[in-house]
């Protein structure tokens, strides 16, 4: 059987020397090459999505890919593709890369200039390595093969507008429905996940922050399990620690994450900060909310515009939420999703001061009544954003307290409030 080969080259010069030298080793099937670690991540996923088989034996990822750098793409394709071998191809032989390198997962390593040689025994080696770890999986080997889980990120317009409420409502929606959940704050200096849900726990995201290679073991020492089952990722007590939370130590934690559970829910604040625009750039769904007014409205535009100056996302992949909505306010969804150029949500929540607020003060805000208009929105929310199962598994896994039937409305629109 032919060795399938993906290359990941940004040059185009490299590309051309690659794919020849490729396309002459025995066995080969070089497939089409891709240019950014946008591209790999998405296509290897695509192919995981129908079956691990699908998968090429070996990546070959060139020094200059980007815009993920070389080693922490590495590092990404070997945690939520452990049956794919990667090679990686730089100028750079040194014994530390070639330890950093396998440190990241890297399979092995070729030296710029290209030896045919030196490629081809690599490529059979990796394609054997390869060839093993999928016959073991064949057999029930307890090793994660999918796509990954689905990763949401939630920030708010301007602070107050309802972002952290938004977030932990969807986290207990997407646990009660049966899929295993993580709730993450990364609003590192004023995060209140841990006050909403009346949580007192030592460790936070922090403590995670210096480990390159997070295991499942590390990870679960950092979660707090919560009484409605889902895995709590706190925001530190000093906020002033949150500046050890790098965009590098970012992007590991949201790979670790998603290699975990089914759905990570991150709520990222109204301030940008390198942590959070990293989990914004990684997330599949990003939301982004406002309430009808023209202060936050500003705050939406204002934060789409960032996020595409600094090319983390586009207007168009973002969508907004409308918080406290109403029928008699002028400003309405479809009215906001003119002036910011994204999408926006069918579910709009409406005003539930009331309704939220012993709640809130309380520290129980995974106890509102599931007949309270807020948590039905926000429920159906989930179930529009793809984050709950069918009412029948909500009926089987679901445990939170007063939980019961909520995700019965997922089938509703609620975008007149």
């Amino acid at each position: 059987m032919p060795t399938r080969i993906l290359p990941a080259v940004g040059d185009a010069d490299a590309v051309r020397s690659l794919t020849t030298l490729l396309s002459q080793l025995p066995d080969a099937e070089p497939l089409a090459p891709v240019v950014d670690s946008t591209q790999l991540v998405d296509t290897l996923a695509r192919l995981a999505a129908e079956s691990v088989d699908e998968l090429p034996e070996v990546v070959v990822v060139h020094e200059r890919i980007g815009p993920v750098p070389a080693l922490e793409l590495v590092r990404e394709v070997a945690l939520r593709f452990p049956a794919v071998g990667v090679i990686l191809v730089t100028t750079d032989a040194s014994p530390g890369l070639f330890s950093a390198a396998m440190d990241s997962g890297a399979r092995g390593l070729v030296a710029l200039p290209l030896s045919y040689e030196e490629l081809a025994s690599r490529v059979q080696a990796v394609a054997q390595w390869s060839t093993g770890v999928r016959r073991h999986l064949g057999h029930g080997g307890d090793v994660f093969t999918g796509v990954g889980g689905t990763v949401v990120t939630v920030s708010g317009a301007k602070g107050g507008v309802g972002a952290t409420v938004t977030a932990v409502q969807l986290a207990l929606a997407a646990q009660a429905s049966g899929r295993s959940t993580a709730l993450v704050d990364l609003d590192l200096q004023t995060g209140d996940i841990a006050s909403y849900l009346d949580v007192q726990f030592r460790r936070s995201v922090v403590d995670l922050a210096g480990i390159t290679d997070i295991t499942p073991r590390v990870l679960a020492d950092a979660v707090f399990r919560h009484d409605t089952g889902v895995s709590l990722l706190l925001a530190p007590a000093e906020g002033e620690r949150g500046e050890e939370v790098t965009d590098r130590a970012a992007r590991h934690l949201v790979s670790a994450l998603r290699s975990r559970y089914e759905v990570v829910i991150i709520d990222c604040g109204a301030q940008l900060g390198g942590a959070g625009a990293t989990a914004v750039e990684m997330a599949d769904r990003a939301l982004l909310v406002t309430t009808p007014d023209v202060v936050a409205v500003r705050g939406a535009k204002r934060a789409v515009r960032l996020w595409d100056r600094l090319q983390i996302r586009k207007a168009e992949e973002t969508t907004i939420v409308v918080n406290r909505h109403s029928r008699h306010t002028e400003i309405q969804p479809p009215l906001i999703q003119k002036i910011t150029g994204t999408g926006v949500a069918a579910t709009a929540i409406p005003a539930g001061y009331k309704e939220l607020q012993a709640a809130v003060d309380a520290g129980r805000l995974h106890e509102l009544d599931h007949k309270g208009a807020v948590k039905q929105a926000l429920w159906t929310l989930a179930g529009e954003l793809g984050l709950v199962k069918s009412v029948e598994g909500h009926r089987a896994g679901g445990r939170g307290r007063g939980d019961r039937g909520a995700v019965r409305f997922r089938g509703r629109k609620e975008g007149g409030g």
